[in-house]
This record gives structure tokens, sequence and C-alpha cells, in this order.
């Protein structure tokens, strides 16, 4: 244990003053992939659970009870089917419900998703800030060899080399776990939403079975409302009277 703890710190020693910076972008990193997990994790059981119990009021398709659950409970999911089931107040056309649904989805989305885009962001800043801590390094080191001693050169130019990649090397460290951390919590996201999407259709395809909202059918145009006896056939001159 002694040996790996004076090994990371002669490493910190060593790098350079940007090891620091990168320290901070992989803590701050670390600290959101942490608290998505959690969310995402607590998100996705609060989810299952609330559309396991409310199965059972989909299948005897008491609205009344359906609504007072979704009031009731509160997760995406939930928030959702609330949204269709609104507009069925309004509107029996499945188009529409699936409208609502649609776009309660999209107010759920954003919590998700919330700074998971930030790993990919800070992976790439910790890479960049690893190769600029080399790039500075190197120039120090070339410039301090050039006013160095011939016999002092080779060793003092090796030494400043082997600090300037240690900030490289760093930054490549911090960065590939944010990377695998950011594609762990899409690919977490992306889960969840598809089992909201699930659920989402089969409660739609559920009411629409039990005639509670029917499938779209195409809306008179304003014209056919005007004349609907456009197709119908004209009738033909009065007869005369004789």
């Amino acid at each position: 244990m002694l040996d790996v703890y004076s090994t990371i710190t002669k490493f910190f020693q060593d790098g350079g003053i940007f090891i620091y910076p990168i320290a901070f972008v992989l803590a701050v990193g670390i600290a959101i992939s942490i608290e998505r997990l959690i969310f995402l994790s607590r998100e996705k059981a609060r989810n299952a659970k609330a559309f396991q119990e409310f199965l059972p009021l989909l299948r005897t398709t008491d609205v009344e009870k359906m609504q007072h659950y979704t009031r009731e409970v509160n997760t995406p999911v939930t928030r959702i089917i609330a949204c269709g089931l609104d507009m069925m107040k309004v509107s029996k056309q499945r188009g529409d419900v699936e409208n609502a649904m649609s776009e309660g989805m999209l107010e759920t989305m954003p919590r998700l998703e919330k700074r998971t885009g930030y790993l990919a962001v800070l992976a790439n800043v910790a890479t960049l800030l690893g190769l600029l801590g080399t790039i500075i390094g190197l120039i120090s080191a070339f410039t301090a060899v050039a006013l160095a001693d011939p016999a002092e050169k080779s060793t003092l130019l090796s030494q400043s080399i082997s600090v300037a990649m240690n900030t490289t090397a760093f930054g490549l460290m911090s960065a590939i776990p944010l990377l695998i951390l950011h594609a762990y919590i899409q690919n977490k996201t992306t889960s969840i939403v598809n089992s909201i999407e699930m659920a989402a259709v089969k409660f739609l395809n559920v009411m629409t079975l039990h005639r509670f909202i029917e499938a779209s059918i195409a809306r008179p145009t304003q014209a056919e409302s005007v004349n609907p006896d456009r197709d119908a056939p004209l009738a033909g001159p009065a007869p005369a009277t004789g």
C-alpha cells in the first residue's frame, strides 16, 4: 500500500503543474458519473415498480382509478400516461392521445439526460490538458538544455521529457474511464427511455382495444365540412308542370 502511495505521489510531483487541473477534471467527471448512476438506477427501479402497480388498473380499464394513481405516484412513466389520460377528456382519437404522451416524453427526457453530455467534454478536456502540459514541458526542457552545460544536456533532456510525458499519460488515464462511463450512462438512459416508450405503447393499445380511444381516422377538410354532400349525385332539373 505504501509503495502505491509513494508511486502516485512521485507521479504527481514529476508531472508538472498541469497534473492538477487534469486531476480536477477527473474528480468532476467521477462526481457527475456517480450522481447520474445513482439517479438513473433509482428512476429505473421507480419506473418498473410504478408500471407493475399500474398494470392491474390498466387491465380493468378503470379510467378514474388510473387517473388517481398517476396523480399519486410521480414517476416519468406515470407522468406520460397522465398526459394521455388528460387528453382523453378532450379527444378520443389515438393520434391526439399519442401526441400528448409524446409531449410528456419531451418533458421527461431532459431530466434523464441531464449532465451526461459533460462527461464526453471533460474527457476531451483532460486529453487536451495533457497534450498542452507536454508541449509546454518540452518547450521548457529545450530552453533549459540550450543554456545548460554540455555534459549535463543529455541527462537534463531525458528527465525533462519524462516529466512532460507524465502529463500526457495522466490526461489519457483520466479521459479513458470518463469516456467509458459516458457510454455506459448513455446506454442506461436509453434503456429507461425504451421501457417508458414500451409502457406508453401498451397503454395506447389496451385503451384502443377496449374502445376508450379510437384509431386515428382522416379528419374532414374544411371544404367537406362546409359541403358534406359534395360527392352526392346532383339532382336533375325539376320536371315541368302541366
